[in-house]
């Protein structure tokens, strides 16, 4: 709090006659990214596109603040009433979809689970795998040229992306009741 009151260069306790605690900035911070991942595609179209779009939504606006996401992911939703509504919409598709109720929570944990760590992937160094085209990892070198190649066509980022999120939805499709 004594940070956040010196960047916004007022006094700590005028904070709090904002907010009650750190917890209460943490969830407005929450709440703000929240609601500018885009849901609009649930429940007016097919369930799995909607997932699609969300994910890449979330995806895209968590990228942009990586430091909050250690924070963010482990934050109770009870008090966090746009994130309660983003897991209504999802719940509700999916729900509507036909994938077991048992199945639901778990579902968008896993999906979430990709989006937070793809968003730290958008912005990993290029090089991140450089010094790896030898003979200690002959395989992994021959896919790494191969992915390399295939770059031209998707980001590195964006394919690894795709691929988690279209074998996600391949999976939910098998849940399918």
């Amino acid at each position: 709090m004594a940070a956040l009151a010196r960047n916004l260069d007022v006094a700590k306790s005028a904070l709090y006659n904002h907010v009650a605690s750190k917890q209460d900035v943490l969830r407005l911070m929450e709440e703000r990214l929240i609601s500018q991942v885009d849901v609009a595609g649930f429940g007016c179209g097919p369930w799995d596109e909607a997932m699609r779009r969300w994910a890449w939504s979330y995806r895209d606006v968590f990228s942009k603040h990586t430091p909050l996401i250690p924070v963010i992911a482990v934050l109770p939703v009870a008090d966090a009433p746009r994130t309660l509504e983003m897991y209504e919409a999802v719940s509700s598709d999916l729900a509507a979809a036909g994938i077991p109720n048992s199945k639901i929570v778990p579902s968008i944990v896993a999906i979430e689970s990709l989006v937070f760590g793809a968003a730290f992937d958008v912005d990993a160094p290029p090089d991140v795998f450089d010094g790896c085209l030898g003979g200690f990892s002959p395989s992994f070198a021959v896919a790494l040229q191969a992915a390399r190649a295939a770059e031209i066509e998707e980001p590195r980022h964006d394919a690894a992306f795709n691929l988690g999120v279209e074998a996600l939805l391949e999976g939910l499709k098998a849940l399918l009741t």
